[in-house]
C-alpha cells in the first residue's frame, strides 16, 4: 500500500487528478511554460501566503494587547480556515484564491492563540517562531541534499503517525466534551511533555512528506494554480508545527 502525505493538500490523489503536462497529447509543438507548475512559483507562494498570513497575525496581536479579546478572532479564523482547506482539497483549481483568503484567515487564528500564549508566558512566541523556522530550515537542508531520502517505507510510518495523532485528538477532545475525563497531553506531567516532543517530531516528519510531493508535482508539470495548492499544504503543516511548539514551550514555562 502507497502512503503519501497526511497534509490533505499534498495527497497523491489530488496531485494525481491535475493533469500534468506529460499527460497531454499536443498537436502543436509550442507549449505555455508558463502554466507549468514550478519549484520557484510554488516558493514565491509560499512567501505570499506567509506574509499575508503574519500581517494578519500581528494585526490581532496588536489588537489584542490594546484591549481586544482575542478568542472571537482566533475561533473565527479557525473556523473559516478550515472551511477553505476543505474547498480547496475537493477544488484544487480554486486554490489561487482560497489560499490568500486561507493565509489571512489562519492569521487571525494565529495572532489570537499567540497573543493568549504570550499573555501567559512572556517571551513564548518569539521562542516557538525560531523553533519551528529552524526546524523548518533543517528539514529543508536534509531533504535538499538527500540526506533524509522519502521512501515508500518513510511515508509509511510517518502516515501512521499521524493518523494515530489525529485520532487520539479526536477520541480526547470528545470524551472531554462530554464526561470528566482529563487526556494525559493536558497539563505539564513528564508523559504531557513526551506526547508533545512526539507530535513536534511527527509534524517536522511531514514536511519531508510536502517537500516530496511538491517537487514531484514541478517534475511532472502540474498546472500552475497546484503552486498555490502546493504553498497552501505547505503552510498547513508550519501553522500545526508552531501551534505544536507553542504548547511544548508553555508546558516547559509552566513548570518553572
Amino acid at each position: 500500500m502507497s502512503f503519501n502525505s497526511k497534509n490533505p493538500f499534498l495527497n497523491n490523489k489530488t496531485f494525481s487528478t491535475a493533469v500534468s503536462k506529460n499527460d497531454e497529447v499536443h498537436q502543436a509543438t509550442i507549449i505555455d511554460y508558463n502554466n507549468e507548475m514550478t519549484l520557484s512559483g510554488t516558493i514565491n507562494k509560499s512567501l505570499i501566503l506567509f506574509l499575508l498570513l503574519t500581517a494578519s497575525a500581528t494585526v490581532i496581536w496588536w489588537l489584542t494587547f490594546n484591549g481586544m479579546n482575542p478568542m472571537v478572532p482566533a475561533i473565527g479564523g479557525a473556523v473559516v480556515g478550515l472551511v477553505l482547506v476543505l474547498i480547496s482539497a475537493f477544488k484544487p483549481q480554486y486554490s489561487p484564491y482560497l489560499a490568500p483568503g486561507y493565509a489571512l484567515f489562519e492569521g487571525l487564528f494565529i495572532g489570537g492563540i499567540s497573543a493568549i500564549f504570550e499573555a501567559m508566558y512572556p517571551g513564548i512566541v518569539i521562542q516557538a517562531v525560531g523553533a519551528t523556522f529552524v526546524t523548518f530550515m533543517v528539514c529543508l537542508g536534509l531533504y535538499k541534499y538527500k540526506i533524509v531520502k522519502v521512501t515508500e517505507q518513510f511515508k509509511s510510518v510517518v502516515v501512521a503517525a499521524t493518523l494515530a495523532i489525529a485520532t487520539y485528538y479526536l477520541i480526547s477532545w470528545v470524551f472531554s466534551m462530554f464526561t470528566s475525563f482529563v487526556p494525559v497531553h493536558y497539563g505539564n506531567s513528564m508523559m504531557s511533555i513526551g506526547i508533545s516532543v512526539f507530535v513536534i517530531v511527527v509534524a517536522a516528519l511531514n514536511l519531508f512528506l510536502d517537500f516530496d510531493r511538491i517537487e514531484k508535482g514541478a517534475t511532472q508539470k502540474m498546472p500552475k494554480y497546484m503552486e498555490w495548492y502546493g504553498a497552501m499544504g505547505l503552510m498547513i503543516t508550519l501553522v500545526w508545527l508552531y501551534i505544536e511548539f507553542l504548547r511544548l514551550l508553555s508546558k516547559l514555562n509552566s513548570k518553572n
